[in-house]
């Protein structure tokens, strides 16, 4: 399962956002520090500020800070929010032409696996995952890949 480049804007626009409890970030400040199009992070908050997990500030010394603490601001909600859909078959999607739809059982295990994965989001809020303003470096540099994590398969005998 993927997250959309938007979700992870999304998520990274929050963390800088919670960094600054008391001040404002800018949407070029933001798309900066994470080298990003500024066109791409204007999209992400708007919808953010939109869905009600940002407050925009207008105005020449406007910006944006999180709408709500960061302990009220669910990563599973800001998922459901941002992500377009679900769609990880065709047939979850509209306009579904696969002729197997009515007897396969997949989409019941690809469900349960959805259902999961958000469920894992579900379980933490933003406020686990701040970051001090002094870690949002101007500079970039290649940085450490990082997961994915998973335990060994079971491997069956090929046939």
């Amino acid at each position: 399962m993927r997250l959309t480049m938007f979700s992870d804007y999304a998520l990274r626009a929050l963390l800088h956002a919670a960094s600054k409890p008391d001040g404002l970030v800018t949407i070029e400040q933001t798309a900066e520090v994470f080298a990003v199009s500024k066109a791409h992070m204007k999209k992400v908050v708007l919808l953010l500020t939109r869905e009600g997990f940002l407050r925009g500030v207008r105005g020449r010394s406007g910006g944006y800070t999180l709408a709500r603490p960061a302990e009220d601001i669910n990563l599973g909600q800001v998922l459901r929010a941002t992500e377009p859909d679900f769609g990880m078959v065709e047939c979850f999607l509209p306009g579904n032409q696969c002729c197997i739809t009515r007897r396969c059982g997949l989409p019941t295990i690809i469900d349960e696996a959805l259902a999961a994965f958000i469920g894992t989001f579900d379980r933490y809020t933003l406020a686990q995952f701040v970051l001090a303003e002094r870690h949002f470096p101007r500079e970039h540099r290649p940085q450490p890949q990082r997961g994915p994590h998973l335990p060994p398969g079971r491997s069956q005998p090929a046939r």
